[in-house]
């Protein structure tokens, strides 16, 4: 376990400062240097960033249509970006040591939400993933998501915790099959796989050795042919389209189809905010312009440079959640950092990846700019508890190490 020195070591000492200087005077002057220590500015940054293009092309892509669109989204995705931001500063002010206990409760009361959904749950798109009480509608897989992320990170972190002991490593696994089987029920595949990549990358970091390793790839070869058997028809035909664009291109292939040409129409600077064409005219279904496939119309009207500017925004991002991760205190702190920036990277890269025709359509909507209430919420949760980490670190840089 690393040891975390005090936090006041690299803050002032009020007892050093000249006595001439009244108190109340050195007591701002530590309040805000304590602010600029705890402040990760290059997350804060990009976050911000990305949060603004979201909104910006919510509500651009409602004016174009008009109706509901243009009336509710983007006033609604303002309500959950405030949300978010207050979830945001709660962790960030929060000791993220207390997150392991947090999750030891979210974790049972995610998993019977979870089951509740398969029998009141609300359907949309084929998955039965959402949950209404009153006005109130979420998503219950985002919050075991969540919950599993931090419980993994909390038992990884354990004084005599050693994953390549059977015990210790059924436990994770199973902690992980749970919500992950249950996501599948749904079926929410996409979502599925989300709760995969980051336990997986937080088991790597706790030093799994290789030869375990290479029997779950093994085991990952032999289950993948069978498990496509066992997909439902239009998953398997999302697939064979993906392989086969010609396949059913006015059908099941047209939106990726189309989200491509969006991509490309844009040219270097591209046609104008809230100009896109495909989704004014609805070549980009109307229902997902603003959510899963928010990326070719940001592509569309700002083009090549702006496409870019979105994804250095994320590279930025993710590189301030992994260099925390080497600065923070405790393995408890680098494992939520080492699983945030996974899940982070494995929603932008999926997103991104099926809006060029690079993977196959999954439905995971691209981090702090899709419109999603339940998802943004819990991603400013995440970022929290990452900016909680940074602020308890023990070091200024990396090249401390």
């Amino acid at each position: 376990m690393i040891n975390r020195p005090p936090l006041l070591n690299l803050e002032p000492d009020l007892g050093s400062s000249d006595s001439e200087t009244p108190l109340a005077v050195r007591m701002v002057r530590m309040f805000f240097r304590i602010l600029l220590y705890r402040t990760d500015w290059l997350m804060i940054i990009p976050m911000a960033v990305l949060l603004t293009f979201g909104e910006m092309f919510i509500y651009g892509t409602g004016q174009q249509v008009g109706g509901i669109a243009a009336e509710i989204y983007w006033k609604r995705n303002l309500t959950y970006m405030a949300i978010g931001g207050g979830l945001w500063l709660f962790f960030s002010l929060l000791d993220y040591r207390w997150c392991g206990l947090l999750s030891a409760v979210l974790y049972p009361v995610s998993i019977g939400l979870l089951v509740a959904v398969l029998f009141f749950g609300k359907k949309f798109f084929g998955a039965r993933s959402w949950l209404s009480i009153g006005s109130i509608t979420f998503q219950p897989s985002e919050l075991a998501k969540f919950a599993l992320i931090l419980l993994t990170a909390w038992i990884l972190s354990a004084k005599k915790a050693n994953i390549n002991h059977p015990l210790w490593l059924l436990t994770t696994v199973l902690l992980l099959a749970i919500p992950a089987v249950t996501t599948c029920l749904q079926p929410d595949l996409g979502t599925a796989a989300t709760m995969i990549v980051p336990v997986a990358a937080m088991i790597f970091t706790a030093r799994l050795k290789w030869r375990i390793l290479l029997v779950f790839l093994v085991a990952g070869a032999i289950i993948l042919p069978i498990g496509f058997h066992c997909l439902k028809p239009y998953q398997k035909e999302r697939i064979m389209v993906f392989f086969n664009p010609d396949r059913d291109r006015q059908n099941r292939g047209w939106t990726q189809y189309q989200s491509e040409i969006a991509v490309g129409a844009g040219g270097f600077t591209g046609r104008g905010f809230m100009n896109s064409k495909h989704n004014l005219l609805g070549y980009l279904p109307r229902t997902v312009s603003n959510s899963d496939f928010i990326f070719p119309v940001i592509a569309e009207e700002t083009g090549f440079l702006g496409s870019v500017t979105v994804v250095l925004m994320f590279i930025l991002l993710l590189f301030a959640v992994f260099r925390t991760a080497l600065l923070a205190p405790d393995l408890f702190g680098r494992f939520i950092c080492v699983g945030t920036a996974m899940l982070l990277f494995f929603h932008v890269y999926v997103n991104i990846a099926m809006c060029i025709r690079m993977s196959p359509v999954t439905g995971l909507p691209l981090p702090l700019v899709s419109y999603g209430g339940t998802f943004l919420i819990i991603t400013m949760a995440y970022l929290g508890i990452v900016h909680s980490v940074y602020g308890h670190r023990e070091r200024n840089s990396i090249f401390d190490l």
